[in-house]
């Protein structure tokens, strides 16, 4: 039996390591996490103002911004509700997430693997109890007739 070299094509990514390792997040977790991010930059125009235009050069990075776990937080509720409704709750709770402090093992989980960053200040309990997760994710609606 040949001893066969691996390649990096043959390498598990990060991601799917993580997942493997730490059942209590589904993928759909980790990237809306991620989009999360993004909202909260771009769309709200958290950490520091709205990005600089990305270069003409792909392969440049963008400037990093920071977003605190509290805003963060803040910035999954937001973009819940703007894509799910009145069903935000049970869909981040069907991907394990239930809390607020959910967000930050995501964020954290995501950290380790060097996929996010963190600043020298940050700590995963920035994330705790930011609000109350069931009533703002299922209370801040109200149906009303147009008329």
């Amino acid at each position: 039996m040949a001893h066969v070299k691996k390649t990096k094509s043959q390498e598990i990514p990060p991601l799917v390591k993580l997942l493997c390792e730490d059942r209590r997040y589904k993928l759909e977790a980790y990237q809306f996490v991620r989009l999360a991010l993004n909202y909260a930059q771009e769309v709200l125009g958290l950490g520091g103002g709205p990005a600089e235009e990305t270069p003409d050069d792909e392969d440049q990075p963008r400037p990093l911004r920071h977003i605190t776990g509290q805003n963060l937080s803040h910035a999954c509720k937001q973009l819940a509700h703007d894509q799910y409704g009145l069903m935000a709750r049970l869909v981040l709770n069907g991907w394990g997430i239930r809390s607020t402090s959910d967000f930050g093992e995501i964020v954290y989980n995501l950290i380790k693997i060097g996929e996010m960053t963190r600043s020298p200040g940050d700590l995963r309990e920035d994330f705790d109890n930011v609000y109350d997760f069931d009533a703002a994710l299922a209370g801040d609606f109200a149906i009303t007739k147009e008329g």
